[in-house]
């Protein structure tokens, strides 16, 4: 038995990273999934690898309203339910100090990040309050509990009010026994970061293993996160053995938001008495 088995779950920014394996395991462990993104050459692929019958493909871009309303609408033609709603769709948001961000760039930053999760929200919780259960779950970041753990403040930002508004929606929801819930990964290989940096997104993803290697070194935990981590974090938050969790921010990040790490601050307290001519104990 699979930990989904019965579950149909919708899946937003399906078509690469964390997207598109979180569909991949959650059909996996016997849920069936609507996956949405806006690159429907990619969502095909997936579909097809999948099978029609355990995953559909819907085009839609996340920060439109018609674009949301129309994937919910799919999943309850197809399956008549829906049981997991896991607002995954993000990108990257502008670089550089607060005097330079464009006001362009930063209410796109915001639409994408923050919008398209408080429309995933308003559209999928008439549904899970009418069923009296549901598990909502919104892809948040470290870089929105911690500043500096991102190239860009308006990211951090964007993170930050994405982890707030859970909670806000999961007091709300609660009480009709729907949890909302979201996890912030720490340094995960996707294309995420080369797209940051300004490399066109058919690109971008290329370059996910390349980053494994420096990113091995920036927690406890001495490997980079990968997709695999967030989506099995996915899968215990939409499956029944996390029916009493809501409101809660699942961390995912080998520690990297924990403190000090424990090797370099003893190199620095070794390197101290050694100045200080103090003999080790």
């Amino acid at each position: 038995m699979g930990k989904l088995d019965g579950k149909i779950a919708i899946v937003t920014g399906a078509t690469s990273g964390i997207g598109r394996r979180t569909v991949e395991i959650f059909v996996q462990e016997g849920a069936k999934v609507v996956a949405t993104g806006r690159r429907e050459a990619l969502g095909r692929t997936l579909e097809q690898s999948l099978g029609k019958d355990r995953c559909l493909f819907v085009t839609a871009d996340a920060t439109l309203e018609s674009d949301v309303k129309a994937v919910i609408d799919a999943c309850l033609a197809k399956w008549g339910r829906l049981d997991c709603l896991f607002n995954n769709a993000g990108g990257p948001a502008p670089v550089g100090g607060i005097e330079t961000v464009p006001v362009e760039g930063f209410d796109a930053a915001m639409a994408t990040l923050v919008r398209s999760v408080m429309l995933g929200m308003k559209h999928a919780a008439p549904v899970m309050m009418r069923q009296g259960s549901g598990s909502i779950i919104n892809n948040g970041s470290v870089a929105g509990r911690r500043a500096g753990y991102s190239t860009s403040m308006i990211y951090g930002a964007a993170k930050a009010a994405v982890n707030h508004l859970t909670v806000c929606a999961a007091m709300q929801l609660g009480e009709k026994n729907v949890r909302v819930n979201s996890i912030s990964p720490g340094g995960i290989a996707t294309g995420i970061f080369a797209k940051a940096l300004g490399l066109a997104p058919d690109k971008a993803d290329a370059y996910a293993e390349a980053m494994k290697a420096s990113m091995a070194k920036n927690q406890p935990i001495p490997r980079a996160g990968v997709p695999d981590d967030i989506a099995q974090a996915a899968v215990f938050l939409a499956s029944d053995d996390s029916t009493f969790i809501n409101g809660h921010d699942l961390v995912v990040d080998g520690g990297l938001v924990g403190g000090r790490m424990w090797t370099p601050h003893q190199e620095g307290v070794k390197a101290m008495r050694q100045a200080f001519g103090v003999d080790e104990p």
